[in-house]
């Protein structure tokens, strides 16, 4: 795509900036120069968007298998359900849940994250090779900012959520939506920076559908440039998400996976280097057809230098 700028032609790529090129975790340096296809692993039955299909431990490593095979880039695994209303899940369950598919899955070769906000749950993750901490809670429950920092090389994703997932919902957010998300996840980068964790292991998540309306959600990702602005790559987690459903009139999560590709593409363009999504295949090959007109916008722009 071309658009007309000050001083001539204005490519889609050079308007997809890029904060920084590699996200280092506990194995991997990742190269974030393409973005990154994190594909979600549900452990829970309770699942708004799967309805707890990969629930079992065999199941599970099944599924985690399936998306390395479709291009994912990343695993994230989730062992507590954080749907609008659920209701907290108790530390040994979810270790019961989580750790036998972790095991597993750190053999695929692949960068693995650990989708929680418990303390225990990332020591015992990152112990046992996990790479990355994804927290819907930034750090703020007690003892999880130690234990990243305890941990020097993993990678962590700072998510925004308004109040909790228990009444996220019933009382949304107020104000300028994405002036609050942008203050709120600097100043817990912040936080991250001041106990020594070196900027290249941050990756901020603006949290959609985490206590926001539907024109929330949308705003936050047509602003979504301006969290670039705080120097750390971007995570977009849009698929199947509800917002989707009612700009759609699709009512089963199931069913989103075409608008749930639309934002995913759209959140790339505005700079997300990491897209979270249930349906990898179908985003690879979108991304696969972005990454062709990309290339053909660079060649052209090349030709317009050469004298």
């Amino acid at each position: 795509m071309q658009i007309n700028g000050a001083s001539g032609p204005v490519f889609l790529w050079q308007r997809v900036a890029m904060t920084a090129l590699i996200w280092r975790t506990s194995r991997f340096a990742i190269d974030l120069s393409r973005p990154q296809v994190m594909g979600i692993v549900n452990l829970t039955p309770d699942s708004f968007s799967d309805g707890g299909a990969h629930a079992s431990i065999s199941s599970a490593i099944r599924h985690s298998e399936a998306l390395v095979a479709q291009g994912a880039d990343i695993l994230d695994l989730g062992a507590e359900s954080t749907r609008p209303g659920s209701p907290p899940v108790p530390l040994a369950l979810e270790l019961e849940r989580l750790l036998p598919v972790l095991r597993e899955v750190l053999r695929l070769g692949v960068p693995v994250s650990v989708d929680s906000y418990k303390a225990e749950v990332m020591r015992v993750a990152l112990d046992l090779g996990a790479d990355i901490v994804n927290d819907i809670w930034a750090l703020r429950h007690p003892g999880s900012l130690a234990v990243v920092a305890q941990h020097p090389t993993c990678g962590v994703c700072l998510m925004h959520m308004h109040r909790d997932p228990q009444t996220m919902q019933s009382v949304p957010m107020e104000g300028d939506v994405p002036a609050e998300v942008r203050r709120f996840l600097a100043e817990r980068a912040q936080a991250l920076r001041a106990l020594q964790v070196d900027a290249t292991r941050i990756v901020l998540d603006p949290g959609i559908g985490f206590g926001k309306t539907v024109a929330q959600n949308f705003q936050l990702l047509a602003h979504q440039r301006d969290l670039l602005g705080e120097g750390y790559p971007l995570l977009a987690g849009w698929s199947r998400k509800s917002s989707l459903g009612a700009v759609t009139n699709i009512e089963h999560a199931a069913e989103r996976m075409v608008p749930s590709v639309a934002a995913a593409l759209l959140a790339a363009d505005r700079g997300a280097a990491i897209l979270r999504v249930h349906d990898v295949r179908e985003t690879v090959a979108a991304l696969a057809v972005r990454g062709a007109v990309l290339a053909a916008e660079r060649q052209d722009h090349n030709e317009l230098k050469t004298p």
